[in-house]
């Protein structure tokens, strides 16, 4: 299975700010008890190399991402500590063709039809659409669908649980990326068993939504 199926397995990615390495192995191992063993750790602070490092050496189970991966840089600083795919709020081509470069998977974003041709020109077709609901959410969605029939998206911006369905719910759809069960004040706090709770509800409400097996396998972007 290629990280990219793992992904559609799991249905959720969750999207982690975190600023003290000393909590990443406790998320994670939350994260993994929880049966979500996934984690996008965005480059918004400077702990993340350090945070992705120590998952992971201390939570082999959990699937390590790098977010908000803005620069060629911070692809290769990601690479370097273990990230095994790397997520973009945008599709910087430096970026991509760095992904390129590392033989990672990568999921650039886009909101736009513009957006979405540009990346399937660069052999990508799984896309992270951010900021999602800002940018028509599920209609948006549906709307291009019939018109890039061979992408898969990876929906983030403004999901929660009370939405999570209805995006679940679209075939094009491969998973969503949300940080509502690992909420920064949660980790910050140190109250690790409140996002395990957080988080077990998100798989419940992912195979509520998905009852049969997860999305069929599609394959991994070049790069």
């Amino acid at each position: 299975m290629s990280i990219l199926e793992r992904l559609g397995e799991l249905a959720i990615v969750p999207v982690v700010e975190i600023r003290d390495v000393g909590h990443a192995v406790p998320l994670g191992e939350a994260l993994v008890a929880a049966g979500l063993p996934c984690a996008e750790i965005t480059f918004r602070t400077s702990a993340a190399v350090g945070a992705i490092r120590a998952l992971r050496a201390g939570c082999p189970d959990l699937l390590v991402g790098a977010g908000t991966v803005l620069t060629a840089e911070q692809a290769d600083a990601a690479a370097e500590a273990g990230a095994a795919f790397l997520v973009a709020p945008g599709s910087n081509p430096d970026v991509i063709a760095a992904a390129r470069r590392l033989g990672i998977p990568m999921v650039p974003g886009v909101c736009t039809p513009s957006e979405i041709e540009r990346t399937l020109a660069d052999g990508l077709d799984v896309l992270k659409f951010f900021p999602a609901e800002v940018c028509g959410g599920v209609a948006f969605l549906k709307a291009v669908a019939p018109v890039y029939p061979t992408v898969r998206y990876i929906p983030t911006g403004g999901i929660g649980p009370g939405n999570l369905p209805a995006y679940l719910a679209l075939p094009q759809v491969l998973a969503c990326g949300g940080s509502w069960m690992v909420r920064r004040e949660l980790i910050e706090a140190g109250d690790f068993e409140a996002i395990r709770r957080s988080a077990a509800e998100a798989v419940a409400l992912v195979r509520a939504a998905r009852p049969a097996p997860g999305p069929a396998p599609v394959p991994s972007p070049a790069g």
